[in-house]
């Protein structure tokens, strides 16, 4: 009986644990939803915008596209290639981010790039892989170097990876917004990997919820807005003033997410950004599409590298926000919450065991199952709360993918938990590793190039 006591005991509190991590969790994320779907209500702004409804500059500003390229000869190519074609835009520059010590990326990118003056290829001097901030630090240079030779000054720099493909219009609007905003952010729309729906597509869930609603919120508050590593465009004054503090260099070469973590310098130097949700002339989002890790090592090791860079390794580099900032301080709580809400899952599928095997320990032993009031009423706001979030999760795909994909969205969302079940303890190792003053390196994943016959919606 002692047994059957213990168990209970245990079946219980480890119940009470995660119903409530998940109700302080669903609370927070529903807080988001709300400030969001007012702001839809009551601001016409908050809708998506034209860029037909944009000013345009009257003269086009110079803009310089940053690649950083790691063992990348499978797609550096191809994106060159698209990116030349596809970039509506009368002034700008590719400078592709080199190392010399791979030589199929050197020639991959130099067949396409040939003499095209548009491409810069900048071979940096050490051998790779760095971290990509160190990489984007050796092309920052080299722009520095340009501007300084033909006596004109770029206007912005924009940033993305070697897989992604380029949206025709997103120079334009960068170009619009630059000079009012010191940052401006696109959205990133995954694009599913054929054969891959559940592990490449959950991607698109979290995207799609993410930047149709969190980060317009984050703009909406003026809280810190992190950027995302690709498709965001930043005033080259903002970045010098940055490079200024920090020896020369505006990327800093010790982090594993230097995106994150420039996106909240730039707002404690009293840069504004924003969260750019544009339509084109025939109704796309201008956005960033590319393919991300269609298998479960893959997404491990990616998720792993994000929950260290800005959960672990972040919190103790970037610290808090000012004293009164409110909205920072809650999201960065919200961007941190990752390791916890980690082993909130994992307790949470304890306990669904432990729930499932205790009518049937009860029947064994012949003594009936008792109630729990408290137990009840946790598992029924809890299960409101995730009916709610799998609904807005479905929403949200639907709006970006179509039916099918938000149909998807359900099975995904198991997926991506126990994706970053597995990811949480490779983030603790690697973790571990820098706390001892081990260097980070670029932990990248291989890289595809999409067909470009079809794009989401």
């Amino acid at each position: 009986m002692d047994g059957l006591v213990l168990f209970d005991a245990l079946t219980r509190e480890t119940m009470l644990f995660a119903a409530t991590g998940f109700l302080i969790g669903g609370l927070d994320d529903l807080i988001v939803d709300i400030v969001y779907i007012v702001r839809r209500i009551v601001d016409k702004k908050a809708r998506r915008q034209r860029l037909a409804d944009i000013p345009m500059p009257s003269t086009p500003g110079r803009m310089a596209v940053l690649v950083g390229a790691w063992d990348e000869a499978a797609v550096i190519g191809q994106m060159i290639a698209a990116a030349l074609a596809r970039l509506d835009h009368p002034d700008y520059r590719l400078y592709i981010g080199l190392y010399p010590n791979d030589r199929a990326t050197i020639d991959a990118a130099a067949s396409v790039a040939g003499h095209d003056s548009r491409v810069r290829l900048v071979i940096g001097e050490r051998d790779g892989p760095t971290t990509k901030a160190d990489n984007l630090n050796t092309l920052w240079r080299a722009l520095i170097a340009d501007d300084a030779c033909e006596g004109r000054a770029t206007k912005a720099v924009v940033i993305h990876d070697a897989e992604d493909v380029v949206h025709p219009a997103e120079l334009r609007l960068f170009d619009a917004l630059i000079g009012e905003h010191a940052v401006v952010q696109l959205p990133v729309l995954p694009l599913v990997v054929p054969g891959s729906p559940l592990i490449s597509g959950h991607y698109a869930d979290e995207f799609a919820t993410s930047h149709s609603s969190q980060m317009v919120v984050r703009t909406a508050i003026a809280a810190a807005m992190p950027l995302a590593g690709t498709g965001c465009a930043i005033a080259v004054p903002m970045l010098a003033a940055i490079a200024a503090e920090r020896g020369g260099d505006p990327f800093d070469a010790a982090s594993l997410t230097e995106d994150y973590e420039l996106g909240l310098r730039i707002a404690e130097c009293g840069g504004r950004g924003v969260f750019a949700r544009v339509e084109d002339g025939d109704g796309e989002l201008i956005a960033i599409r590319a393919y991300f890790p269609a298998t479960i090592a893959a997404a491990t090791r990616q998720k792993a590298r994000w929950m260290t860079g800005i959960a672990l390794a972040g919190w103790d580099r970037t610290g808090w926000a000012r004293a009164g900032a409110v909205a920072d301080h809650w999201m960065r709580m919200r961007d941190r919450r990752g390791p916890l809400a980690v082993l909130v899952l994992a307790v949470a599928y304890a306990a669904m065991l432990l729930w499932g095997m205790q009518p049937i320990v009860h029947w064994a032993v012949g003594v009936p199952t008792g109630g729990d009031a408290l137990a009840q009423w946790l598992m029924s706001v809890t299960t409101a709360l995730l009916v709610w979030r799998l609904a807005l999760r479905v929403a949200f795909t639907w709006r970006c993918y179509g039916w099918r994909q938000g149909m998807l969205a359900l099975p995904r969302f198991v997926v991506g938990n126990i994706i970053a079940l597995m990811a949480a303890p490779r983030a603790m190792a690697r973790y571990w590793v820098i706390l001892r003053g081990g260097l980070p390196q670029w932990d990248k994943t291989q890289h595809a190039f999409p067909a470009l016959d079809g794009t989401t919606r």
